[in-house]
């Protein structure tokens, strides 16, 4: 079955970019750009899954999920939010609002395919023609394809028991993430001490280039992390943010 995609934005070269990437998969594709011509679209032909803006004219995306998520019609829609606003205090506000997912501008086409199939999968609507994306017993990639954040995602939501084995490509470093049920219970960096466990995961998230294999193994050690992975992203994000903002920031408003 073709899924269908609202995508809501008001720049149409960004909306020609979102829609190359997912040109190869089985997906109709709508657009709009504005919050109440989404609403009105959604409306009259509902979609499986939105990718949104937040930043749209009319009616932004917040007020968009807002919206919807008061329908029961929408309730279970997967909503990914795609927008340039990189701070934490926005995501936080995103997910409050019921948003799944949120990526910012720009994505590499293929982790933006990972995104949409995933939110699409694990959805309660009818299941899309796209390939399922369940990491196998075993599996390894590159995190400049698929990011470091949006792995951990999939393990956490398909539950894996595994060893996943992150590379850095430039110094060698190789850090070891034990998960047991997708929750990552402890993390270890080869021939070293220290980091370990969460500061390590922080440390790990940071890397934008590198190799990772995914082993299913048994794991019995005890939790040495005690955070969900949702927990481990916000905080390597705000940590993150505060590294390139320095010590002065400006409180952020947000318009509903």
């Amino acid at each position: 079955m073709e899924a269908r995609i609202l995508l809501v934005d008001g720049d149409k070269w960004m909306q020609r970019v979102v829609m190359s990437a997912l040109q190869a998969e089985d997906f109709a594709i709508v657009t709009a750009a504005d919050g109440c011509a989404a609403l009105q679209s959604a409306l009259a032909h509902p979609p499986n899954l939105i990718i949104s803006d937040v930043l749209v004219p009319r009616m932004n995306g917040w007020r968009l999920v807002r919206r919807l998520r008061a329908q029961r019609q929408f309730a279970d829609t997967p909503f990914i939010f795609l927008s340039r606003l990189a701070c934490p205090e926005s995501r936080r506000h995103s997910f409050r609002l019921g948003a799944d997912d949120y990526l910012q501008k720009p994505v590499q086409p293929r982790e933006l395919v990972v995104r949409v199939r995933n939110a699409l999968r694990h959805s309660r609507l009818p299941r899309t023609g796209a390939a399922a994306l369940a990491p196998p017993r075993g599996v390894s990639g590159t995190i400049e394809d698929i990011s470091l954040a949006t792995l951990l995602v999939m393990l956490e939501m398909e539950r894996k028991h595994g060893l996943l084995i992150v590379t850095h490509c430039h110094t060698g470093e190789r850090c070891r993430l034990f998960l047991r049920d997708g929750r990552i219970v402890g993390a270890v960096l080869d021939d070293c001490i220290a980091p370990r466990h969460a500061e390590l995961i922080y440390h790990a998230l940071g890397w934008s280039r590198g190799t990772f294999e995914f082993k299913a193994v048994p794991v019995e050690m005890r939790d040495e992390v005690g955070a969900s992975t949702t927990q481990l992203l916000m905080e390597a994000s705000r940590r993150l943010d505060e590294a390139t903002r320095g010590p002065d920031t400006l409180d952020l408003q947000f318009s509903e």
